[in-house]
């Protein structure tokens, strides 16, 4: 197996090494068979930065925040956050490492409890977690609730009687009481209007530079990802094949199946963007030999030698300005032998009054 490189993050928060998340399926014809939905990925995320993962559904990102968050246990591989293994915490360990990692899931209505006050949802982790009087627990969920913007009014509601954009506030409300070190964002805004999606990430953004909070950014917006995150990590059936800056990564892209996914952007002036993939993600149940992008791949008919794509399955290796993609058409240190149209992602942050 040839080793895979990854971008040295010195004293990271977040270590991940070699991680494999498999799970049994039945399918018919052939029994029980065994999909790996995360396939041996490294990844390490800095104190107070912001990764985004990128990829199609399926492509392994919130199995690898699931496993992360120990909510499923990994096959293989090691996961650290400040130094502890979060693969073999157990007891009070497990419970002081969860802590220092909270979430906030892609429905804001549905990871409310219905039947709870919003009070009661801030709360529930301090009670859990902290030894606090009732006059100390309710002086830190309303200042809680003020930090996310929201009235001392809403604290008697329930979800039911709050909107979506509301109810995201009150799940990164929940998330923050602990003050844990880093928050993973798993689809954030994807189930909000779009003001509503660039006041919450206008939050995100004002709470990570107050707090010195960690984020992994899971997302299919290219412009989340962009305005939000400091480096991004792109998958593909379970693999991760780029990972750079976010800048660099979303202008200059390396890895052919990072320039499909910019290139399908919808057009936003009217001028039809030029097709690079075609073709669905292939099965967990019978993955491509080599490459697994290699099926999919324009850049392979370009530049041929399809043996070597269908047959060994490329290392990640440097492409220069901290960029690392898996690609076996990459000059060691160079960029992609053959461009391609896939124009850059606007960087502009979200425009709102809030």
């Amino acid at each position: 197996m040839t080793p895979t490189t990854t971008v040295d993050v010195p004293d990271p928060l977040v270590r991940i090494e070699g991680l494999v998340k498999e799970y049994p399926v039945q399918v018919p014809g052939r029994g029980t068979v065994v999909i790996r939905a995360v396939d041996r990925v490294d990844l390490s995320i800095a104190p107070g930065e912001a990764y985004g993962l990128v990829g199609e559904s399926g492509s392994g990102k919130t199995t690898l925040a699931r496993c992360l968050l120990r909510l499923v246990d990994a096959t293989a591989g090691r996961i650290e956050v400040a130094g502890h293994d979060v693969t073999t915490a157990n007891g009070a360990e497990l419970r002081a490492l969860r802590r220092e990692m909270q979430v906030v899931f892609q429905d804001p209505v549905g990871s409310l409890d219905p039947r709870v006050r919003v009070s009661d949802v801030v709360a529930e982790p301090l009670r859990t977690h902290r030894r606090m009087s009732s006059r100390e627990t309710e002086a830190r969920v309303t200042a809680l609730l003020d930090e996310v913007g929201l009235a001392r009014t809403h604290m008697t509601r329930r979800a039911h009687e709050l909107s979506g954009g509301q109810c995201q506030r009150v799940a990164i409300a929940r998330a923050l009481a602990l003050r844990p070190k880093l928050l993973v964002l798993d689809e954030p805004t994807s189930a909000l209007d779009v003001s509503v999606q660039a006041q919450i990430l206008n939050l995100l953004a004002d709470l990570r530079r107050e707090h010195g909070l960690t984020y992994l950014l899971i997302s299919h917006d290219l412009g989340v990802v962009r305005y939000l995150c400091d480096r991004i990590g792109v998958m593909y059936v379970g693999r991760l094949v780029e990972e750079g800056p976010a800048g660099r990564t979303l202008e200059a892209p390396t890895h052919p199946y990072t320039r499909a996914l910019l290139a399908s952007r919808p057009s936003v002036d009217g001028v039809e963007q030029v097709s690079l993939v075609r073709g669905e993600p292939p099965s967990l149940t019978a993955p491509p030999t080599g490459c697994s992008f290699h099926p999919r791949c324009w850049l392979r008919a370009q530049l041929g030698d399809p043996v070597r794509c269908a047959t060994e399955a490329p290392a990640l290796q440097p492409t220069g300005s901290g960029v690392i993609a898996a690609c076996h058409f990459i000059d060691g240190a160079g960029p992609m032998a053959v461009s391609a149209p896939a124009p850059p992602i606007a960087s502009s942050p979200p425009q709102v009054t809030q």
